[in-house]
């Protein structure tokens, strides 16, 4: 058979399985292990072992399960309410200030979470009963902490961007440094947005003489807002402990991932006293469950993607991509599309660890710079967790709230889909909003 046929039976095949239910590590790894029998000498299958340990003994795979274990310390313990209620009571004489709160407490929270899901859950198990009481409609309560939650991959530390430099070979801590302005950026849209609404549904409530509550404004003593400082604290001294030992160079990631997995533990055993086994137990088995997913996940697609490479599948298609008379940034706007397309589908870590490889060189070849589209690429995996049909961080709101309809939730985050897409037009003309703190600070 010719590579342009196997190639397009190993596509297939790798679609069938993906959509067939099995976890995806087990259907990357099928599909690798299938065409190993039968496409590559005998002697290659004796090598997995040898392939899958020499990929997976990277000193920076080490910050998987220490920022895991940060997120799940975190996650498991009252931060997130504590957070949340923290950052309304200074926020909330803002027209749409709760809900202005719920987003700047998703971005603190992903700061020390890194994780998605566990962003929403956190803080949306209180912001979202909190806000629908305010009078906020129940989709923009939802699209809220959905698309907030979202910030927990692109924000650092960032499991997304960890296995995009390992997949393209580029500095952990400049990918990190490269995600704090456009996260900031997102927050400041989100909150413009969140406000904009709000104002919205007010004016509507006020015309039909009902819905008093979203009226109401919230008033705090400024002896109220310094009540929270000493549950703000803890947050803000592990982030600033993470940025100065990572971005004043005093620290690797895997050193700061050890870091901030410590200083977690620390304060959630301390401060909300999450010392009993059966808390450390749920703590602990959350971290081992998700990172071993995770870790299983980036075995199986280095396999995967060792098959595509010695059948020359990667090759091809990657000269097929550097061929097509689109220019940089037709391939951008094109890359994007697949991405795109793909995140309806499939989780973020499954198109990092499958699809960068491939259009790897042809972003190198159009001069694209890698730690500026890591950075792009994040943005568009967050599209994926709040769009139909896979969108989990949807799934977790619907979990939460299960009397909010999805359709609603699904309403409620399109908005901020399109303020990620604006985020990416931004970026695409100043990329300096990436680049400028990995260029400036060594």
């Amino acid at each position: 058979m010719s590579t342009l046929q196997v190639g397009i039976l190993f596509g297939v095949a790798t679609f069938v399985a993906l959509f067939s239910g099995m976890p995806i590590a087990f259907a990357v790894g099928g599909v690798a292990l299938v065409f190993m029998l039968f496409y590559m000498p005998s002697e290659t299958v004796g090598l997995v072992a040898e392939t899958l340990y020499s990929e997976l003994d990277n000193f920076v795979l080490l910050t998987i399960p220490l920022f895991v274990l940060m997120g799940a310390a975190i996650g498991k313990s009252r931060a997130g309410g504590d957070l949340y209620s923290s950052l309304n009571r200074w926020m909330g004489r803002i027209p749409g200030g709760l809900g202005a709160a719920n987003v700047m407490a998703c971005s603190v929270f992903a700061a020390m979470c890194g994780s998605s899901p566990a962003t929403c859950s956190a803080i949306g198990s209180s912001g979202i009963p909190e806000m629908r009481k305010r009078g906020y409609s129940s989709g923009l309560a939802a699209g809220i902490i959905a698309a907030g939650g979202t910030l927990g991959i692109l924000i650092p530390p960032s499991l997304t961007l960890i296995l995009y430099g390992v997949v393209t070979e580029q500095s952990i801590g400049k990918l990190f440094m490269a995600g704090v302005g456009p996260g900031l950026l997102l927050t400041a849209l989100f909150i413009v947005w969140v406000v904009i609404q709000f104002r919205r549904e007010q004016a509507r409530a006020r015309a039909q003489g009902d819905n008093t509550e979203i009226l109401r404004v919230e008033n705090f003593t400024w002896r109220e807002k310094f009540e929270t400082i000493p549950r703000l604290a803890p947050f803000i001294a592990i982030i600033v402990i993470i940025m100065v030992a990572l971005y004043g160079g005093w620290a690797t990631p895997s050193e700061v991932a050890g870091i901030g997995a410590f200083a977690s533990l620390l304060m959630v055993m301390m401060i909300y006293g999450c010392w009993r086994w059966t808390e450390m137990k749920a703590i602990l088995g959350g971290t081992v469950r998700e990172s071993t997913m995770v870790m299983m996940i980036i075995a199986m697609s280095f396999l995967y993607t060792y098959v595509m490479s010695y059948l020359h599948i990667t090759q091809e298609v990657a000269a097929w991509m550097v061929g097509l008379p689109l220019g940089k940034w037709g391939f951008f706007i094109a890359a994007n599309i697949l991405l795109v397309v793909l995140g309806f589908f499939l989780p973020p870590v499954a198109i990092i660890l499958m699809v960068t490889p491939i259009i790897l060189p042809a972003l190198k070849a159009h001069g694209i710079d890698l730690v500026w589209f890591g950075v792009v690429m994040t943005i568009l995996m967050e599209m994926g967790l709040i769009h139909p049909p896979v969108g989990l961080n949807l799934f977790v709101i619907n979990s939460i709230a299960p009397d909010i309809k999805l359709s609603e939730i699904i309403w409620g985050t399109l908005p901020f889909i399109g303020l990620m897409i604006l985020s990416i037009v931004l970026l695409a003309f100043f990329p300096d909003i990436a680049l400028w703190l990995p260029n400036n600070v060594k």
